[in-house]
């Protein structure tokens, strides 16, 4: 009796589940869904691509000679003039060679003067006037040498620019070779950035002539620079393992606003004529891939891969899966299924485009 009882309530449940079903999908079929076609028309298309800011002149200033720091005569962030003095390393030391040079000089000198009177009265043999000359040279040479020593005791800017951080403090004991400070030169900037080979190719195609690439750059907080670049360098290899190529672009920086080390994106704008463009909240993703819910003439949908060539504010250009007459689903995609039949209300895609406001689903 009970096994009755349990047979005869699972054959309920059974034809429960399945008078659900039908009627979930007779209220689906009895449902009317909004319908679109692509849109075909020219646009242009902004491509962002991550981007590294360098200074057209970043060098590191380092000592020349082994000291004490005696002065510093700037500070971090202070720009400075061409020759500048910016360190001085405490000279006595090569202050005394240069003295004892110039002694040691003047010395050469004199006995070079002597021997040539002698020379030119036939009273000394020609070997000693050479032997008299060539001590003096290399007197004059020593002090030469002692003098540049000297010189290099003061560090000055060797362009127009903006110093660094300080890595030395007065009275700190510096070797030959240390770094001392970093200088900049920000009048202009260079901005670093790869471009994947399928849209350099796009932009050599429509690159007019010899006419620059211009380009515009978002700084880190949202907004434009003001200056646009122009990309004057491009690297000659691809990078096999990203398949990118690098461009650098120069941008003028008049007010000092960028900075070495500074981050952003740079912004290309692309032409796209007879552009097919769907709403994104028209599509939706299986492993990465794009779809669309494609209607036939029997009201039937389909799904049908779409490839993306560029994207914009909630709508994607499609480059292939689609036709300029086939009609998509627009709304409802997570109400269907694949082969089944609905009725569709069709919208115009100009209306359809001038009121999104919606993300894909």
């Amino acid at each position: 009796m009970v096994k009755k009882s349990l047979m005869y309530i699972n054959l309920c449940l059974i034809l429960l589940f399945v008078g659900c079903q039908s009627e979930k999908k007779e209220k689906t079929e009895a449902a009317s869904f909004n319908v679109t076609s692509p849109l075909i028309k020219d646009t242009l298309v902004n491509k962002d691509y991550v981007a590294q800011i360098r200074s057209i002149n970043h060098i590191e200033l380092r000592a020349q000679e082994k000291g004490y720091i005696q002065s510093i005569y700037v500070d971090e962030g202070q720009f400075v003039q061409k020759g500048q003095l910016m360190f001085k390393i405490m000279p006595n030391l090569y202050e005394s060679d240069v003295n004892r040079a110039k002694a040691e000089t003047k010395y050469a000198e004199i006995e070079y003067q002597n021997t040539k009177n002698l020379s030119d009265k036939n009273i000394v043999a020609p070997q000693e006037m050479a032997m008299a000359k060539a001590r003096y040279e290399k007197a004059q040479a020593e002090l030469s040498s002692m003098n540049t020593h000297l010189r290099f005791t003061e560090i000055r800017a060797p362009f127009t620019g903006i110093v660094g951080k300080l890595h030395v403090r007065k009275g700190s004991l510096v070797d030959e070779g240390e770094l001392v400070t970093e200088l900049s030169d920000n009048s202009k900037m260079w901005v670093y950035f790869n471009v994947p080979e399928a849209e350099y190719l796009n932009q050599m195609d429509a690159k007019k002539d010899n006419n620059p690439l211009h380009v515009r750059l978002r700084m880190a907080n949202g907004k434009e620079f003001t200056q646009d670049g122009i990309v004057q360098t491009i690297e000659s290899d691809f990078d096999n393992e990203t398949g990118n190529i690098a461009y650098r672009a120069t941008f003028p920086n008049p007010k000092g606003l960028l900075r070495y080390g500074e981050t952003g994106n740079i912004v290309i704008t692309s032409p796209y004529a007879n552009a097919m463009m769907i709403p994104q909240k028209a599509t939706f993703e299986e492993l990465e891939k794009k779809y669309v819910y494609v209607i036939g003439k029997d009201g039937k949908v389909h799904a049908r891969e779409i490839k993306v060539a560029a994207e914009l504010p909630h709508i994607y250009v499609v480059s292939s899966g689609l036709g300029k007459d086939d009609r998509i689903l627009l709304e409802g995609l997570r109400l269907v299924q694949e082969n089944q039949k609905i009725s569709s209300k069709y919208q115009k895609p100009e209306k359809v485009m001038s009121n999104l406001d919606l993300y894909a689903e």
